[in-house]
């Protein structure tokens, strides 16, 4: 096990929420850490506490109690500003609904997140979109609307955009879900790839075939962490895709 300081660390979570007179436990006293290189999946079905979790993870809400401590920052006393700071220095994001801007290039969506940061110049930016694009293959699309793009170059692009602002993790929430398998596999041969990159990524699915493909699998159930078992053979997306059927009509 290494020694190194966790670049993410969970320590006794707990979120709760008021629904009327009752109280719900949506995290009950959850605890991991996830280290640099890591490429881990957090699964769980409807209930379990994965959305909650990753909108802790992702600084876009804070726990009852508990701590939650990102690159060596404890973050859940942090107000709105300095939360929102570290989601846009600290964090990539990829949704399953992609959520790009459909009046805006693709270069032009990747480029959003810099369009914060007024120490980068429009080159610069411009350079970083660039060789975000080239990282997922897509820089021959760089000037088309969503709208001209499949749903799996749509989640490239996704993917570049968390990419350009150099992250310490990438948060990637049910990225697949909207993909069909082939789709799904091309995407998950790009974390794959990032990850060997040394890119740091947890990965939110409800999808067991989705979670073989990363080093380790969190397991969340009623707000509790069921299991976090190291993935011993971890399958390799390209190997995968390759072994599926070639189909009939696919528009990459």
């Amino acid at each position: 096990m290494t020694t190194e300081t966790p670049i993410l660390s969970v320590k006794n979570l707990h979120r709760d929420f008021k629904m009327g007179d009752e109280t719900v436990h949506a995290l009950r006293g959850v605890s991991f850490d996830i280290h640099r290189g890591e490429f881990v999946t957090i699964m769980g079905t409807s209930g379990s506490g994965k959305s909650t979790m990753l909108n802790i993870l992702g600084c876009m809400d804070r726990p009852t109690s508990g701590h939650y401590i990102l690159d060596g920052e404890h973050t859940e006393k942090l107000k709105r500003d300095a939360l929102a700071k570290i989601r846009s220095q600290k964090l990539g994001f990829v949704f399953q609904s992609y959520n790009l801007l459909s009046r805006t290039t693709a270069i032009e969506n990747v480029e959003l997140p810099l369009l914060y940061n007024s120490k980068i110049s429009s080159a610069e930016r411009r350079r970083r979109a660039v060789e975000a694009l080239e990282r997922v293959g897509l820089v021959d699309r760089m000037n088309h609307l969503p709208n001209q793009l499949s749903g799996g170059q749509q989640q490239r692009v996704a993917i570049a955009r968390a990419l350009v602002n150099d992250p310490v993790i990438i948060l990637a929430d049910e990225a697949t879900g909207n993909l069909d398998t082939r789709t799904s596999y091309e995407i998950m041969m790009i974390f794959q790839e990032l990850n060997r990159q040394g890119k740091t990524i947890a990965f939110v699915t409800h999808e067991p075939d989705i979670a073989t493909f990363s080093g380790r699998t969190i397991t969340l159930r009623d707000g509790l962490l069921k299991k976090d078992v190291k993935n011993e053979t971890v399958q390799d997306a390209k190997t995968a895709f390759e072994a599926l059927p070639p189909p009939e009509n696919f528009d990459n």
